[in-house]
């Protein structure tokens, strides 16, 4: 069986540590082996990720809109693997998968669409008094750490990391222990596009033993907890998150339905405001 190897930095490294675990279906049948991260791998990642905040959020917006529809005809591509890995790991019939596929790749090219436009939407020219101009830019918050969704091994992972990256920001993505194979098909689709080595990092693993080290790290600056279904856990996430004043994305008490229409909150999340001041001529 395969061993799916870490993606950083635009690679597929070993784990630092060596291990693997495997990976199986929800009949209970060996799907695949996968690796296990370690406090060195999160570090790595991190060290990727800041590495690529900089060519990243510098990019035009129009430019990350062109490369995340790339993304999202790759994704098409391999549609079938898709849905088999979604089938695999949620159960349920082909239909089924099929559908939260088609949503999965329908949304990536929805928040595609958005790069050039927010900005738009949520920058301002504001009315003051005196002879100046007041301007307010949004901007990317820089590295978000991302918790995958255990319940949507897709279409949540998916609804998780392109808001982030449309808006500029850089990814750390720890994969559902459970479910990790569409995350790490994901990576192997993100390494062969445009997207730039470092914007995106996929960590397989334990997400009891990473997230609390992401959580912490102080050169993470959020972190999106939404697909954390244990409350303590949760919890614990949020007070390590708050040594450095990470923006945290808490997980609502009643669960997400990845299915219905996301709207602009995940972007508008994970963007800071900055307002100017110039003086006008006379």
């Amino acid at each position: 069986m395969k061993t799916y190897k870490l993606f950083i930095g635009g690679g597929f490294p070993r784990s630092e540590s060596g291990r693997s675990y495997v990976v199986t279906s929800v009949a209970g049948t060996h799907l695949a082996n996968a690796a296990l991260a370690s406090r060195k791998d999160v570090r790595d990642a991190v060290v990727a990720a800041r590495a690529a905040v900089a060519g990243w959020s510098g990019t035009t917006a129009y430019n990350r809109g062109q490369v995340l529809y790339r993304v999202a005809e790759m994704l098409e591509s391999r549609r079938d693997q898709f849905i088999s890995q979604v089938r695999a790991t949620e159960g349920g019939s082909a239909v089924a998968a099929s559908s939260l596929v088609d949503a999965a790749i329908d949304r990536w090219v929805w928040y595609a669409g958005w790069t050039d436009k927010i900005s738009q939407v949520y920058g301002n020219a504001n009315p003051v008094a005196g002879p100046y101009f007041n301007l307010s830019s949004p901007e990317p918050t820089g590295i978000v750490g991302v918790i995958a969704p255990a319940d949507s091994s897709l279409l949540g992972l998916v609804s998780v990391i392109a808001p982030a990256i449309a808006v500029g920001n850089t990814v750390i993505v720890l994969a559902s222990d459970d479910r990790p194979l569409p995350a790490v098909t994901l990576a192997e689709v993100l390494a062969t596009s445009d997207l730039p080595g470092g914007v995106v990092n996929v960590l397989t693993g334990h997400i009891t033993e990473t997230a609390p080290i992401l959580a912490a790290h102080m050169d993470v600056n959020a972190i999106d907890l939404t697909g954390v279904a244990d409350a303590d856990l949760a919890t614990s996430l949020e007070v390590a998150a708050a040594e450095n004043l990470k923006r945290v994305i808490r997980p609502p008490a009643d669960g997400v339905d990845w299915t219905v229409e996301p709207g602009v909150e995940r972007m508008t999340a994970l963007l800071e405001t900055k307002t100017v001041w110039h003086p006008k001529g006379m």
